[in-house]
Formats: structure tokens, sequence, C-alpha cells
């Protein structure tokens, strides 16, 4: 077992991985996207859209790490969606329908709604022309995003967020920009637990946790496995954090 611990988003994450997942899995599709990268002679964009809570972040930035220690791979550089995240000012000024209630945006903080998606295609748009661009992260202990911290530079890059492959109006229009998808998917009772902890260690009580992930976080869940499109690979994220690929 290889352990990965990383910062995400403001929280410390200790991940783990298994050696036959890297060599077989893992090692393959960073030759398979240098492969790519060389035939296509310009920087290309890889997306992986997962659901909450399937480890989406970190499996990224351990990508990335990986591609510096291969031999005969290019370096990739690990993105996200969710600097894309609405203001937390505005989320708490502005409302939207949710089971026919008009509520705040905050209470579903998350939901594709939530997030700025012009920007989000405006900012892919710079990054598919090779332009080197600032890119934005979000913030967990900040509860919002921050711009241009990240420089993207690389001729990979690897663009994870939840809603990156939703068969849904305007979010259908991310995929033309990617010259490779990957899809996570994974078990609606794991994914629940993970996020209720994930929840929690950002300050919340076990109870607010599992109040807000059980109103917001599942439909967001949900909307994800029940509505993304198919993807070049898919990747199934078992109980044991293992991953297994499906034949698509």
């Amino acid at each position: 077992m290889i352990d990965y611990k990383i910062n995400i988003n403001g929280l410390d994450v200790d991940a783990h991985y298994t050696e036959a997942n890297v060599k077989e899995i893992f090692i393959p599709l960073l030759e398979k996207l240098t492969e790519l990268q060389k035939k296509k002679s310009k920087r290309i964009l890889v997306i992986l859209a997962a659901p909450p809570g399937a480890g989406k972040s970190t499996l990224c930035s351990y990508l990335e790490k990986l591609s510096k220690e291969t031999e005969n791979v290019k370096e990739i550089q690990a993105i996200g969606m969710d600097g894309f995240h609405r203001l937390q000012e505005y989320l708490t000024s502005h409302k939207t329908i949710r089971d026919g209630e008009e509520i705040l945006m905050v209470k579903i903080k998350g939901a594709p709604e939530t997030f700025d998606l012009p920007l989000l295609i405006e900012r892919i748009q710079k990054v598919t022309s090779g332009e080197n661009c600032g890119w934005p992260i979000y913030d967990r202990t900040l509860h919002n995003p921050v711009d241009n911290v990240i420089t993207v530079t690389s001729d990979i890059i690897l663009l994870e967020g939840n809603y990156l492959l939703l068969n849904e109006s305007g979010w259908t229009d991310i995929e033309k920009y990617a010259d490779y998808t990957i899809l996570l998917k994974a078990n609606e009772d794991m994914l629940r637990n993970r996020l209720i902890n994930r929840k929690a260690a950002s300050g919340n009580s076990i109870e607010v946790a599992t109040s807000f992930v059980d109103y917001s976080d599942m439909v967001n869940v949900r909307t994800c496995l029940q509505k993304s499109k198919k993807a070049d690979l898919i990747l199934e994220v078992l109980e044991d954090s293992t991953y297994k690929s499906i034949l698509n």
C-alpha cells in the first residue's frame, strides 16, 4: 500500500493507493495521455468527473505527483472546478428553488446552480488555447474561492470536478473542450459516510454535518451518478478505496 498525504482545499487528507492500482491503472493512464499529447502536438485537456466524496481531488493530485516520478511519461498538472463556486456572499443573498420551495442558495452549496458555469467555461477556453493562465482554488477554511492561486503551464492538464460530464444544458458544452474523459463511480452509502466525516472535519458537529449531507450533498451525489455522460475511461471506487476499471 502506498500512503499519500496531501492538503486539499485547506483540509489534510491521508490517502492510500495499492501498488496494483498504480501499476495496472494509473501508470498505463499516464502513458496513454503522454502518447495522446505527442500525437496532437498541443496542450491537451483531460476531464475527470466524479460524485462528491469519491476522492477525485486527491486522486488527481496523486496522478500529478506520479507523473513527475515516472520515466517516459509527461508531467501532468491537476486543477479543479471547485474554485468556481460562487462567493459565499452571493450564495447567502440569492435564492433558488428546491422541491418547490424557494431557499437561499447557500443551503445547497455544491449543487450545479451554485457554480459560476460561464466563468468556468471561459477559463477552460483559455487553458485549451494553450495560454498560460491563472486558475482558482476553493479554500474550505475560508468557504470561498481564491483566484489565480495556480498558473496553468503544463502540456497535459487534468481538470476534475463533479459536473464536468453532466448531461444538462450548459454543462454539456464542457466536454467539447476535452481530449480525454474519465468518470469515477462509487456506492452511495460509502460516499455518504465519507461526506459526513469530511463536513465534520471542517468544524461542524456530526449532527449538522449529517443534516447537510442528507439534504444537499446526497442530491448532488445522485445527480452525478445518474446524469453523467459516459467517458473514455470509467473507474469504480470500491469500499476499500481501491479502483476497478469498468469496460465502457
